[in-house]
């Protein structure tokens, strides 16, 4: 973390912990989940995949894995206290998870080790972007996959308002910058796609407009 970098950081975490501490976990889960399943499912982790969420609030998707992998481990991390307390509290019993309260990219976690890293709205919050995806490529294993999903993308006008409404600083990225900024971390075989709702199941007509921004990349295996 470089000094430039702290107040972003103290800005963003006390957006979260005050949103936790409001029971907006539950309403970010509710948002957020018909989304990332549709990208979850076409995972297919396997039973034995060790499983990392960057920014997994309170640990929606952490528990669909512990489920998903027996053999394996499933691991968040979030910058808020609030967020992480939650995740844990709604996480007993799965004995095959873990979380930790990480103002990412800096971390304690096994570089090398996890197959799929998974990150729904937060990488446009990282003071260092280039750092970050660097950082999430070192931790995939050789083959591991990294799947990006934002709302808050240049084509998606609607959420260009986003940065004034939560008085926090956020990269605004088109479709073509979010691809190039992971191909730029070295990640492969990149691909990308809208993740919609039915209309009938949007809350808000974007949602099955624009959708969520999915970017997924791979680390590639070693000669």
């Amino acid at each position: 973390m470089t000094r430039s970098s702290e107040p972003q950081l103290h800005r963003v975490r006390d957006v979260f912990d005050d949103w936790a501490a409001r029971g907006r976990a539950e309403g970010m889960e509710t948002s957020h989940a018909p989304f990332v399943r549709q990208v979850f499912d076409q995972l297919a982790l396997a039973p034995d995949a060790w499983y990392l969420d960057i920014g997994c609030g309170n640990g929606y998707t952490v528990r669909w894995a512990a489920r998903a992998v027996p053999q394996g481990r499933a691991v968040g991390i979030d910058l808020s206290a609030e967020m992480i307390a939650r995740a844990r509290g709604e996480s007993k019993g799965l004995s095959n998870v873990e979380f930790h309260e990480v103002a990412f990219p800096n971390h304690e976690l096994p570089r090398d080790r996890f197959d799929v890293i998974l990150a729904m709205e937060v990488f446009y919050y990282l003071p260092d972007l280039a750092a970050g995806l660097a950082e999430t490529w070192r931790l995939l294993r050789p083959g591991g996959r990294f799947a990006c999903m934002v709302d808050f993308y240049a084509e998606n006008e609607i959420s260009h308002s986003w940065p004034s409404d939560v008085g926090v600083e956020m990269t605004l990225l088109d479709e073509a910058g979010w691809r190039a900024a992971l191909e730029r971390a070295g990640f492969t075989d990149v691909e990308q796609r809208r993740v919609r709702l039915a209309p009938a199941e949007a809350s808000e007509p974007w949602k099955a407009t624009e959708g969520s921004l999915l970017t997924l990349g791979r680390r590639p295996q070693e000669a």
